[in-house]
């Protein structure tokens, strides 16, 4: 079906299923390959760089990412509104969208720069613990990515166009692409012996290409939908801001739950800074790894809601948060078991001995932050983003406060617990506030926190019993048999009780469909 052309009744509903496989498919193959140089990078920067170069690489790159908070939502809300236009087949009111998006996103990027040359002025009194000789190269490097990621922001609006058109394999081939040539300038310029300020220039490249591979796409592959700032129409200008104002009061959160630790870190511990940063990579990949299956949700929930009842959008999230659980834990207990060999492995005796304990507390708080992962989804889909944000306030001020507190007192495993107690508090201000409130989404509070979270949660079991084998710092102490029960009786748990029947017959059907169509 091409843009424009309206859907016959009931082929949205039909495809629906489809769609989210096929595009979660895109994501987590995208996740996929992006995870392979998050898991080559740093193992090969940590066996070339001495622990406070690579302290100082980290904090670059952290520094660097806030720019991409000043996305204020708009890339979600393009996307979204491109959706619903699609379904109805207006080319038009597609275009007026993502030319507002463009007009926005120009304005970020010029903040975006304005940013990056304040946080590079600063980089002495963030980091007071930093050596004095790295701040002339951490400043230059600090200004080469935040102002790439600038123009990056510009281009995030192409990408919103194909995820608004539910066509996510096109996002993959380009983030692929970018990822690819990153990896190749960060290995090659330390293979080199370079400066810092050489690997920014080095990651500023990688980031320009990345916008030009998607302007490209655009170009090439849904230049149906008008970008020009010409066409900036003012209703809908007025109707993203509307809808992005709550959006960026998350993103502020997000920036206060998960953006801001390193930096608290690099300031009261700077010496823990590389051993944080190792323990954030694979929690990192669990988040990432959400996201890509339950990101084509945001798109199909928004034409969804305007032909589903509350309550079957009710029974949507349910399946979704029980999946979303399993999912979880089947990616998240490995690692918490094994954090130790897994670092060790990864990136060394050294590192994982001074990792893992920042590993599994992070680790279980994102976890614990994710459980409600699907429902924050939909109600940004179903544009009811406003009902849950109590608990990013809530969750945003406990971790900052608590991290804070704690880091001057404990350092930076003080800033881990701070995260875990945030995580905490934002999942109870979910279930007590903000559900109460989404009335576009009728399920029981009760029912989804013991169906769709507490039930597929059992799976933990084993893991739980030999808490006393692993939790402590050093390799598990656990025997080969051991291991072998673990895994078992864990999979065992996921299949027969973490799904329901209906779970585990739609998943063979699934499979068996697949099987036939190769």
């Amino acid at each position: 079906m091409r843009l424009g052309t309206p859907a016959p009744q009931g082929t949205t509903t039909r495809t629906t299923a489809a769609n989210l496989f096929r595009n979660s498919a895109a994501n987590v193959a995208r996740l996929g390959f992006t995870s392979v140089i998050a898991i080559l990078l740093p193992a090969y920067l940590t066996h070339r760089l001495p622990v406070e170069i690579y302290g100082a690489w980290v904090l670059i790159l952290q520094l660097g990412a806030y720019v991409g908070y000043l996305d204020f939502g708009v890339q979600t809300a393009v996307s979204k509104y491109i959706a619903e236009y699609e379904a109805k087949g207006d080319v038009a009111g597609c275009s007026r969208c993502a030319s507002v998006g463009l007009a926005i996103m120009v304005a970020a990027s010029i903040a975006g720069v304005l940013l990056t040359l304040g946080l590079a002025w600063s980089v002495p009194l963030l980091f007071g613990k930093m050596p004095t000789d790295l701040y002339s190269d951490v400043r230059i490097s600090i200004v080469f990515v935040g102002v790439s990621l600038s123009v990056n922001l510009i281009a995030s609006i192409f990408s919103a166009i194909f995820l608004g058109l539910q066509r996510y394999e096109v996002p993959m081939i380009t983030t692929v692409v970018a990822r690819l040539f990153y990896g190749i300038a960060i290995v090659s310029t330390v293979y080199l012996h370079t400066s810092l300020a050489v690997m920014g220039a080095a990651v500023a490249a990688a980031n320009l290409l990345s916008a030009l591979v998607q302007v490209v796409a655009w170009k090439r592959l849904a230049n149906q939908v008008r970008v020009a700032l010409s066409a900036v129409d003012r209703a809908m200008l007025r109707q993203m801001f509307e809808y992005c104002v709550i959006l960026t009061i998350w993103s502020v959160c997000m920036l206060f739950i998960g953006g801001i630790d390193l930096t608290i870190v690099g300031h009261y511990d700077f010496k823990q800074v590389a051993f944080y940063s190792i323990a954030i990579s694979p929690t990192t990949f669990i988040l990432m790894l959400v996201g890509a299956v339950l990101g084509p949700l945001l798109p199909a929930s928004s034409a969804l809601s305007t032909e589903r009842t509350p309550e079957q959008m009710g029974q949507i999230l349910l399946r979704t948060t029980r999946y979303g659980t399993v999912i979880l834990l089947a990616s998240g207990l490995p690692i918490l078991v094994a954090g130790y060999w897994i670092l060790r492995l990864w990136v060394g005796a050294n590192y994982a001995e001074h990792s893992v304990q920042f590993l599994r507390i992070l680790l279980v708080a994102n976890i614990v932050r994710q459980l409600c992962a699907p429902y924050a989804t939909m109600v940004v889909a179903t544009a009811r983003q406003r009902v849950a944000t109590a608990s990013a306030i809530t969750e945003a001020a406990v971790n900052l406060a608590a991290s804070i507190w704690l880091a001057k007192h404990y350092g930076a495993m003080g800033v881990a617990a701070g995260t875990l107690i945030g995580a905490v508090a934002g999942i109870a201000m979910h279930f007590a506030v903000s559900m109460h409130y989404t009335q576009n989404i009728a399920v029981s509070r009760l029912k989804l926190f013991v169906s769709g979270m507490v039930r597929p949660s059992l799976m933990a079991i084993p893991s739980l019993l030999l808490l006393r084998q692993w939790w402590y710092a050093g390799a598990p102490a656990i025997s080969p048999l051991m291991w072998l029960l673990w895994a078992v009786t864990t999979a065992l748990l996921a299949w027969l009780v973490s799904m329901s029947g209906e779970d585990r017959s739609l998943l063979l059907r699934m499979a068996t469909r697949r099987e036939k169509l190769s």
